[in-house]
């Protein structure tokens, strides 16, 4: 289902991490199409513990900064919501969520399959202007799994080297791609997308005891670059993303860097904040804060 923008309506407590291992993201169903920089799949088990720990199922399960989309297609796959609202603003992205859930999924897994993967027909993808939303979705693919670390904000270039030596080749894998497209296409009636702003969705949803948010805004807050580097629309309201929040009636987690201002901004607003580990890109353990009302499900 697509939608425009205007239609598909404490304290601080830092508990302790020690005993917490980074997940084996191998044990976790890969279902988005993207390789993602700042991809969620680590915490897909701890996002299914949040969400059968709320008192009702949520009606709707709305991730305002969807990029790759993998808790709304866990919530969506594993049955945690009765629906999921994927909100992007980027155009590339969004255009890859508008050709799935609009009815070119065969299509796009298709074009996939049959593609003929080298530096050179890579080159002759990227470079060209898409004419239609589905060959921009095509177009989106191939950038974002040729590109290194699968960026797909302006200044990316292709792989060279890769794993193993393979290059360009590293993160092609067309018949896995396309499997998980035609995945989501059975599916496709549980996700809704709306190509449009996070705050605006969260200011339209917001009054609904029944929905539930998972929040993963770039990571720009307390002059951290990464998010500056790995997405398009990388500046972002910190500030705002968390009095939103505060006012919405339905639960929320919400991921950001562990950084000395997001922890202030937790605490100002009266949130709860855990360290959780994880694995960057580079296979080094890291700790990334989760952010909500109570996480006493957590423990």
């Amino acid at each position: 289902m697509i939608l425009d923008g205007s239609t598909y309506q404490t304290e601080l407590g830092l508990h302790d991490t020690r005993v917490r291992k980074p997940v084996n993201i191998a044990s976790v169903p890969h279902r988005s199409p993207f390789r993602y920089p700042g991809g969620k799949t680590w915490l897909v088990p701890e996002v299914r513990n949040w969400l059968r720990s709320l008192s009702e199922k949520p009606k709707l399960l709305v991730e305002p900064f969807a990029g790759g989309g993998i808790v709304s297609l866990t919530a969506a796959f594993d049955g945690l919501a009765e629906k999921v609202l994927l909100v992007e603003l980027d155009d590339e992205v969004a255009s890859v969520w508008r050709t799935i859930l609009g009815g070119g999924a065969e299509w796009l897994a298709q074009r996939i399959e049959k593609f003929q993967m080298s530096l050179e027909s890579a080159r002759k993808v990227v470079s060209a202007a898409p004419t239609s939303t589905d060959e921009m979705a095509f177009r989106t693919i191939v950038r974002n799994r040729t590109l290194h670390g699968g960026i797909l904000a302006p200044g990316s270039s292709f792989v060279k080297q890769g794993e193993n030596g393979k290059g360009i080749l590293s993160r092609w894998y067309p018949t896995t791609i396309a499997r998980r497209i035609r995945d989501i296409d059975t599916i496709k009636d549980r996700i809704a997308f709306v190509h449009g702003n996070a705050f605006e969705t969260i200011e339209t949803y917001g009054r609904d005891k029944s929905v539930a948010w998972f929040v993963d805004p770039p990571y720009t807050a307390g002059g951290k670059r990464a998010g500056s580097r790995l997405y398009t629309h990388s500046q972002i309201d910190h500030e705002l993303i968390f009095s939103r929040l505060r006012d919405v009636e339905g639960d929320f987690l919400m991921t950001y860097d562990n950084a000395a201002e997001v922890k202030a901004l937790a605490e100002k607003h009266g949130f709860q904040s855990n360290l959780i580990p994880m694995k960057n890109t580079h296979h080094a353990n890291m700790m990334e804060l989760l952010i909500g009302r109570d996480l006493s499900w957590l423990c």
